[in-house]
């Protein structure tokens, strides 16, 4: 069974080492997460898969890495300083804070209607720089990385020699304070981005941006997301940016969320190096650019053809890291139920469970919203047992459950049928996997087992691209489980016969089918299948 709730995700990401809130014992920081062991493995293998389709194999693309500094001016003639403004209302009632364009006029804690005026907040966070904190003396965190591009035209063409149409690619840090951060990873206050701006011929632009639209599809089905699983959503005019021409969003259908963005293509026409140069008033540019006294440069290029200086069109691929990485889990998910358990043991589940939520009814600490929704998310697995009996861990890991003493039973009931009759699979691609490789001996305490199992991880390992680990810590069940959950696509098992012959076991992570061969043939045994 797929994910079906973002909270499924959440609590994998945190059981499993996928992803932590920050500074979690100090009671965290709202919309700021870390990446675990797990996490950033998985995380860096999208950079490398996006870096790789991008800027390796195409020839028409330069790679970046600007800093997270910036001149101020930078913003401000990007339009950041202007147009970066969300209209912030307080509820009078409970106090929350929300962007007004948001909530219609009532307020989504509590339901009130008893709120501020809105007033405009700017999302850039500020920063001093230089030993003394003044009005003049302050940077801005960059609150997305095209400026970063963008500033860098005339270093990069004049190193470069690039000719129209040439692309920058860059993955780097962002950081927007954002009023209400929500959703775990969707919407955050600090980021990563990975960014494209492609910069063509005036006139070829519409041509380039369709291509663009096929091109990043194409990349999200090698990721694992079908491109029935996204909705391409053709921005109306009245919504669009104030740079763009025309924007496509790539709408992903998450769980819980339903379809939200994952990418934007926008046709940002010449309103950027337009904007950032100076001479404006030489440059014939479409766009209204923000005057500009303070750029020292003119970002054009020589067309030689036309034996004149334009300021190229530009498009702009636009994926967040952490909305890519969600939904590349939310994809991957899978609840599998191996082999039906017996009745009298779902019957045992069903009445721990329906006592557990029998106690969130009665339990009068809990807020109404939490009880609400533990009793809503526990009806809803009840109803689908035993096929959901894998999703009681995500309800215990629900705010306010471990405030229901019953649960710990509950728990007790559960995890036996769960680890025994059910596995939690990530279907991921193997070139994006934590690791790709797990090897186990058959016996932790045989020393020669565990010799030619560390033995053999190290020759996987050497000179590979990917992860290899050595696992002795479980019987060798649990150990295929727990790397089926973190998607592991191959385990390798050392057993007597390997001794003897210098064979070892080949698990598949999909079809749990096993092969024996060689252990030399191993590497290229999964190299070949990445």
């Amino acid at each position: 069974m797929p994910a079906t709730t973002l909270d499924q995700l959440v609590s994998l990401c945190k059981r499993r080492g996928f992803v932590f809130p920050s500074s979690e014992i100090y009671g965290g920081l709202q919309g700021v997460f870390d990446w675990g062991p797990l996490g950033v493995e998985l995380k860096n293998n999208i950079i490398s898969s996006w870096w790789r389709t991008n800027v390796y194999e195409r020839d028409d693309m330069e790679g970046l890495d600007a800093a997270i500094l910036m001149n101020r001016l930078t913003w401000r003639y990007s339009g950041h300083e202007e147009t970066f403004n969300d209209p912030l209302v307080d509820c009078r009632d409970c106090k929350s804070r929300w962007r007004a364009d948001h909530i219609r006029g009532r307020c989504p804690n509590c339901g009130s209607t008893n709120l501020t005026e809105p007033r405009p907040f700017n999302m850039m966070f500020k920063t001093a720089v230089g030993p003394v904190a003044d009005a003049d003396s302050f940077a801005y965190l960059r609150p997305e990385t095209a400026q970063g591009i963008f500033v860098n035209f005339g270093n990069v063409l004049a190193t470069s020699s690039r000719k129209l149409p040439f692309g920058i690619a860059q993955v780097g840090k962002a950081f927007r304070n954002e009023i209400n951060p929500r959703n775990f990873l969707f919407r955050v206050r600090e980021f990563e981005q990975m960014e494209i701006e492609y910069f063509v011929m005036p006139g070829t632009e519409d041509e380039w941006h369709q291509r663009w639209l096929e091109d990043r599809l194409a990349w999200w089905e090698s990721i694992g997301i079908p491109r029935a699983r996204i909705k391409i959503y053709d921005v109306p005019p009245d919504e669009l940016a104030h740079y763009s021409k025309r924007t496509f969003d790539l709408m992903y259908d998450y769980p819980t969320l339903g379809y939200e963005e994952v990418e934007g293509i926008a046709s940002r026409t010449d309103y950027d190096l337009g904007s950032h140069s100076r001479d404006q008033e030489t440059l014939n540019l479409t766009a209204r650019a923000n005057p500009n006294r303070d750029s020292t440069a003119r970002l054009t290029y020589y067309d030689p053809e036309s034996r004149r200086h334009i300021v190229p069109f530009v498009i702009e691929p636009s994926a967040g890291v952490g909305r890519c990485f969600l939904a590349v889990l939310a994809e991957a998910y899978d609840e599998q139920m191996v082999k039906a358990p017996p009745s009298e043991r779902v019957r045992a589940v069903a009445d721990a469970l329906e006592a557990f939520l029998k106690s969130v009814g009665r339990n009068e600490k809990l807020a109404s919203e939490t009880r609400d929704a533990l009793v809503e998310r526990g009806q809803a697995i009840l109803a689908g047992l035993p096929e959901t009996m894998p999703q009681i861990e995500t309800l215990l890991a629900m705010p306010g459950a471990d405030q229901i003493d019953i649960g710990k039973k509950l728990r007790g009931q559960a995890q036996g049928p769960i680890d025994e009759y059910f596995r939690t699979v990530l279907h991921l691609k193997p070139h994006l996997a934590p690791i790709r490789v797990a090897v186990f001996p058959l016996k932790r305490n045989h020393e020669g087992l565990v010799a030619m199992a560390r033995e053999l991880r190290a020759a996987i390992q050497s000179g590979s691209s990917f992860r290899t680990v050595y696992d002795d810590t479980g019987a060798i069940g649990k150990l295929y489980r727990r790397q089926d959950e973190i998607g592991t696509p191959y385990c390798v098992t050392v057993d007597f016969q390997s001794l003897e012959d210098g064979t070892v076991t080949v698990r598949d992570r999909d079809t749990m089918q096993q092969v024996r061969i060689p252990a030399s043939e191993v590497r290229a045994y999964v190299t070949g299948r990445g």
